[in-house]
């Protein structure tokens, strides 16, 4: 490398680009915005758990000090280790983890949620966040941000051990201030994971014999939560690099393509980024199963998106599950390869023209952008771009849009 005189970050782009190439679809698998347009359905509220009403839970003052936040941070295995030295390793981790455990302060996760939801949601939607709450930057709160906007009466529920804090609180200001129904709770994994197939995959980590794998253990643990919560709750799950365009709260029982056959329009590829299903869907049941017969803590994605594309192909659309599977305009309307183009301001007259019909056509025909956020999140989103158009006019706080990616 040094021969070559190659800049530092000319270096990491082209790592991360082989990176990706390795586990992503290529660019031969993506489909035009013009195909197959994802119907759009009236605003039905989904089913809410029957259970009774509770007071309301206020939340405990939490003195947040440096310890705390490294607690927080991911468990990130010893590089290069086998995975006898792995298993070693992670058993002396075990009796640290709080995350695995269910404590005073998570224990209380139930109780919350059903709070938030007993608020007649036009929708309940979650999402997960398993790093610290310094890391929940502005990419996250554009998500949170457009989905407020276009959902009007949504009530969202963020998963997160480092921001149901003082810190955390301090993070989701500008949304509590504005009176979205919006927390931040306390994860309890063993109760999210009690009497579904999970169960016995948390016995079997807990236990300090099963390999956990190469790949940091917050990312399984973000696989896993997903699927528990949408099995006990039911609602729509959500990554937190998304930015909405459209209201979603119709929907019910579905699931995205990333990638389709551009001959026969068979969907190659499903991602789980967006999923929204009933309580206790028997598919959501085998995913929750599948994860834990098959888990693979060094595969990237076995145990998520490659986890729901398996399951579907081996099982098929049944009836009873009443799934619709859009394509990939519905969640996905650009790949990862192609969406940089999205955050850069158009330099010619032919360059504005496609910036205003791709703003036209995403807003008509999407109900949301994946950002594919590893791969964007240090890209500018520059004036006059397709993004910068888009956000702007589905934020209510937004903030300065163009340091998003500082």
């Amino acid at each position: 490398m040094r021969a070559t005189k190659l800049p530092i970050f000319a270096i990491f782009a082209v790592s991360v680009l082989l990176m990706y190439l390795l586990y992503m679809e290529s660019p031969n698998s993506t489909v035009s915005a013009s195909d197959n347009k994802p119907p759009f359905k009236p605003n039905v509220p989904l089913p809410k758990p029957n259970a009774p009403k509770i007071r309301s839970t206020s939340i405990d003052s939490v003195v947040e000090s440096d310890q705390e936040e490294k607690e927080l941070d991911p468990l990130v295995p010893p590089p290069k280790a086998t995975k006898k030295e792995r298993i070693e390793w992670f058993r002396k981790k075990i009796p640290k983890l709080e995350i695995l455990k269910s404590t005073n302060k998570s224990k209380r996760f139930h109780g919350r949620v059903l709070e938030l939801y007993n608020k007649n949601c036009s929708s309940q939607f979650f999402m997960v966040w398993l790093s610290p709450a310094k890391s929940f930057g502005p990419r996250e709160m554009l998500a949170v941000d457009t989905l407020f906007t276009t959902n009007p009466g949504a009530c969202l529920a963020i998963l997160s051990n480092s921001l149901d804090s003082p810190r955390g609180n301090t993070v989701l200001k500008p949304f509590l201030d504005r009176g979205f129904n919006l927390i931040a709770v306390t994860l309890d994994i063993p109760f999210l994971v009690k009497n579904t197939p999970a169960e016995t995959w948390l016995k079997r980590l807990r236990s300090g014999h099963m390999d956990p794998g190469s790949i940091p253990l917050f990312m399984h643990l973000s696989d896993l939560t997903r699927l528990a919560v949408l099995y006990k709750y039911g609602g729509v799950y959500l990554d937190t690099d998304i930015i909405f365009l459209n209201d979603i709260t119709g929907l019910r029982n579905a699931i995205g393509a990333q990638s389709m056959d551009p001959e026969t329009k068979m969907w190659t590829r499903l991602n789980n980024a967006v999923m929204v299903f009933d309580i206790y869907h028997p598919l959501i049941r085998e995913f929750l199963h599948e994860y834990s017969t098959t888990f693979d803590g060094s595969r990237w994605g076995y145990n998520s998106p490659y986890l729901s594309s398996r399951v579907i192909k081996r099982l098929g659309n049944k009836p009873e599950y009443n799934l619709t599977i859009f394509s990939p305009h519905a969640f996905y309307p650009v790949n990862w390869i192609k969406i940089p183009r999205l955050y850069k301001t158009p330099a010619t007259t032919r360059e504005a023209k496609w910036v205003e019909k791709t703003v036209q056509d995403m807003s008509k025909e999407s109900y949301m952008i994946h950002l594919w956020n590893k791969v964007t999140r240090k890209i500018k989103i520059e004036e006059g771009s397709v993004m910068h158009s888009l956000i702007s006019t589905h934020c209510t706080v937004c903030g300065n849009i163009t340091n998003s990616h500082t």
